[in-house]
C-alpha cells in the first residue's frame, strides 16, 4: 500500500499505541464499523504494513540491567563475509537490533545483558569471533531518555 488515507493512518497509529485492541475497539476509536475496519487491518497486514504484533517487555525487570550499543568495523565486504557476519549476529539473542551503517563502523548493534561481566563474556566467546572483524567499540547506555515509540505516520 503506498497510499494511505486518514483512517489508514489512524489505524496504524491506535495499533502501535495498543497492539492489544479488539477490532470492536479499534473501530470505535477510528469511527467505521467492525467488518470495513478488519478488512483495513488485513488489507494492511497482507501489504506488509503490519509486520507483527509485540509483547514489550521491561527489561531491567527480567535482570537485564546493561544495554551497550556496539559498533562493528569489517577489514573485508566480500559478500560471503558479509552474509556470514549477518548470520552470526541474528543467531546472538542478546543482539536486540542490529543496522547496517554508511559512514566509519559497519554495524551498530544493541545489546543486552545481565552483567558487565555477562556482556564481557558475549564479546569474548562469540562477539570477537565474527569473521573479518577489524574493530569494536562498546558504548554503555545509564538510561533511557526516550522508550521506543510508534512511527509517525505521514
Amino acid at each position: 500500500m503506498s497510499r494511505f488515507d486518514a483512517i489508514d493512518r489512524s489505524i496504524l497509529r491506535e495499533l502501535q499505541l495498543d497492539g492489544r485492541l479488539t477490532n470492536q475497539e479499534l473501530a470505535d476509536r477510528v469511527g467505521l464499523s467492525p467488518s470495513p475496519c478488519l478488512r483495513r487491518v488485513r488489507a494492511l497486514e497482507s501489504a506488509g504494513v503490519i509486520s507483527g504484533y509485540r509483547a514489550v517487555v521491561a527489561q531491567q525487570e527480567v535482570g537485564l540491567s546493561i544495554t551497550a550499543f556496539v559498533r562493528l568495523r569489517l577489514s573485508s565486504h566480500a559478500t560471503d563475509t558479509v552474509e556470514a557476519v549477518e548470520a552470526e549476529l541474528r543467531g546472538l539473542p542478546e543482539v536486540v537490533e542490529a543496522y547496517v551503517l554508511a559512514g566509519d563502523h559497519d554495524y551498530l548493534l544493541k545489546v543486552v545483558a545481565e552483567s558487565f561481566a555477562s556482556y564481557e563474556q558475549l564479546l569474548r566467546d562469540r562477539i570477537r569471533d565474527i569473521p573479518s572483524l577489524a574493530s569494536i567499540e562498546t558504548t554503555f547506555a545509564f538510561g533511557v531518555t526516550k522508550d521506543p515509540s510508534p512511527v509517525p505516520v505521514p
